[in-house]
């Protein structure tokens, strides 16, 4: 059996080793040499000809001017290329869906190296009979997060799961919990969806992170020799030597075992103590550490990000690597200054909702998902009809993401995002660069894009054509400056210059807009699973891991961003167009491809990102979890023949 590196563990891919490549080499996403140089765009700037024939869709008006014309879209853009390889995929995901339980066992016994667990049958069952699509990929994140501890003894994970403050315990089929304090609402919730399928389940404990930060970080090198037990300890065991039932945890109840020191840490920086988890070879283990982070954001605006498809996210997993961009550092409040430090360099088992791809939590899938709150879900309302919907982008929410302070708050994600797409700062930056430079972003160059906007020439109808542009399709702003110190008001005396806070937008009010980014907030955001069921098209940026990563396609259900957010006017410029306000120049939109990519997440989300979904995902998961907990686990498995 291959020996399946920590890179596998900790980024999920992101590290490619030398073979790796070579091996990719077949495949649409081959990533550009670590040290090539920036490329031009592919597609030049075309004539701008007002005479020009219909084509896919007719571009959005220029702000104030009422003034529409058709233009062709530019020919040949990078997001067609990206969307054409990425239908491919799915299609190669779909056709690998199983629907007997012999079929799934064997899917299983071919990707895990193993028998499927004891009662994987029963699961099976709960499956279909909650009408889930089967496709053995969808559960990569299960092993990818569980795969380390096949190198602990099931002893020590039995009883520091059990003696944890905050845990959830299944006995006899039935769910308790205990913790500090009663009436944590994330809490209940994951008891409530554990409840769910604790009929079927063994006696087992799940110690959970109620923190919104990530808590563990294992250093690279011990999870390297851990996976490599793992990958020695598969084998595919003869049915007549399985052991087909679990054991009780009475022990446990009656004979509590020793205290054990999970070794949590709050001093920070936190990048410091993130990277450990890195492959000794990544770009993260060798960057300078920033430490000052009172200037502008250090992006490049005549560069591509790395790894992308000229411009463009093409590998999903790689753009939310902290390992390989070590710029995040300096660019997200996870880095700069979480609201919380807690963190631990021991391996012991610890759930939660989601983490960095170096954290070692087990997920979960995230109790705001679970909720039927209509705060986050969005409500039974998911939007109306597309072509009922403004044909521009929304966002409202809190300057979230860490503890944003006068001498930080410019590398912060949320304020970013806003202060980039908000037309007032553009138009300040458009028209005297030196005199009122950008505080958090940077102006797009023709060296990357090549966005029409940038090629109008300001006039007097128009002395500023990009913040013209922006102002036709953005409405951004934040609902709380989240001042640190606290100021008791939605106001912050350091940002007040450049943000004024807008009223909150209930998300069911966000679906009248066609275009919906979504940006982490202190870890990841729980509106996304909303956005994907609307009718509206999610835009995502973020660099956390949750459970249903395996089952989302990027530009087939949603438009992956990077986190330097440099590509967003392209992507907007591709589905939206530009007119000039004078409506004699400018380029078409995609608005059917907008439509299809919003319509198709919606559709994939109602069949895969269900509350039934997720049970259907824990189920599975403390199945293969009270595995590992047993002293027999090399011999346990579903004996398929009864």
């Amino acid at each position: 059996m291959a020996h399946l590196s920590a890179p596998a563990v900790n980024s999920r891919f992101a590290q490619y080793s030398v073979s790796a490549i070579i091996l990719l080499a077949a495949f649409w996403f081959i990533l550009p040499s670590l040290d090539a140089l920036p490329v031009r765009a592919l597609h030049s700037h075309p004539k701008l000809n007002p005479e020009s024939p219909h084509t896919q869709t007719q571009a959005a008006a220029a702000a104030g001017t009422g003034k529409k014309a058709d233009f062709p879209p530019k020919p040949n853009h990078p997001i067609d290329t990206l969307i054409a390889r990425a239908e491919r995929e799915f299609e190669e995901l779909l056709a690998k869906e199983t629907h007997t339980v012999h079929d799934a066992a064997a899917a299983y016994r071919e990707r895990r190296g193993r028998q499927p667990p004891p009662h994987f049958d029963q699961w099976f069952a709960f499956a279909q009979n909650h009408s889930a699509v089967m496709v053995e990929d969808f559960w990569d994140q299960i092993y990818h997060d569980l795969a380390p501890f096949w190198g602990v003894p099931a002893k020590a994970i039995r009883e520091q799961a059990n003696d944890f403050i905050h845990r959830i315990s299944v006995r006899n089929g039935n769910t308790t919990q205990r913790t500090d304090i009663e009436g944590r609402e994330w809490l209940d919730l994951w008891e409530d969806m554990v409840r769910s399928v604790a009929p079927w389940l063994p006696d087992v404990d799940l110690p959970i992170n109620v923190m919104d930060e990530s808590r563990m970080v294992v250093p690279w090198e011990e999870i390297d020799s851990l996976m490599a037990k793992e990958s020695r300890s598969r084998q595919v065991v003869p049915e007549a030597k399985l052991k087909t039932q679990f054991e009780t945890r009475k022990d446990l109840d009656e004979h509590p075992p020793p205290k054990f020191d999970p070794g949590f840490n709050g001093a920070g920086p936190y990048w410091p103590l993130a990277v450990v988890g890195c492959h000794a070879d990544s770009p993260a283990r060798s960057a300078y550490i920033e430490t000052d982070f009172s200037t502008p954001p250090l992006i490049s605006g005549s560069e591509y990000p790395r790894g992308s498809y000229h411009g463009y996210v093409q590998n999903w997993t790689l753009a939310k690597s902290s390992c390989d961009n070590p710029h995040l550092q300096g660019l997200h409040g996870t880095f700069i200054e979480p609201i919380s430090i807690s963190n631990t360099k021991k391996l012991f088992p610890l759930f939660g909702g989601s983490k960095l791809p170096i954290n070692n939590e087990i997920l979960l899938p995230p109790a705001m998902y679970y909720t039927t709150n209509p705060f986050y879900s969005g409500g039974k309302t998911h939007g109306q009809p597309w072509e009922e919907k403004t044909d521009s982008l929304i966002w409202r929410g809190a300057a979230s993401g860490g503890r944003n302070r006068a001498e930080n708050w410019r590398r912060f994600q949320r304020h970013r995002f806003v202060s980039m797409t908000n037309s007032t700062s553009v138009r300040l930056a458009e028209t005297s660069p030196h005199q009122h430079p950008p505080e958090s972003f940077v102006l797009p160059t023709n060296n990357t894009y090549d966005l029409a906007a940038t090629h109008v020439h300001p006039s007097s109808t128009d002395p500023h054509p990009f913040a013209s542009w922006l102002a036709s399709w953005s409405d951004t702003a934040v609902v709380n400056l989240l001042c640190f110190p606290g100021t008791g008001t939605n106001f912050c005396p350091y940002t007040d210059p450049y943000f004024h806070p807008a009223p909150v937008m209930p998300m069911k009010e966000q679906y009248a807009h066609k275009y919906l980014p979504d940006i982490d907030g202190n870890s990841f955001s729980g509106r996304y699973r909303g956005f994907l069921g609307s009718t509206s098209l999610p835009i995502k940026a973020t660099i956390y891991d949750e459970w249903h990563d395996s089952r989302l396609i990027p530009w087939v259900h949603f438009v992956p961003m990077d986190n330097t957010f440099v590509d967003l006017y392209g992507i907007m410029e591709f589905f939206v167009g530009y007119v000039s306000r004078d409506g004699q120049a400018g380029v078409g939109g995609r608005d059917e491809v907008a439509k299809r990519i919003a319509l198709r997440g919606k559709e994939w989300a109602e069949r895969v990102l269900r509350r039934e979904d997720m049970q259907v995902y824990v189920f599975r998961l403390l199945l293969e979890y009270a595995r590992l907990c047993d002293d027999e686990r090399e011999g346990m498995g579903w004996r398929e023949s009864g």
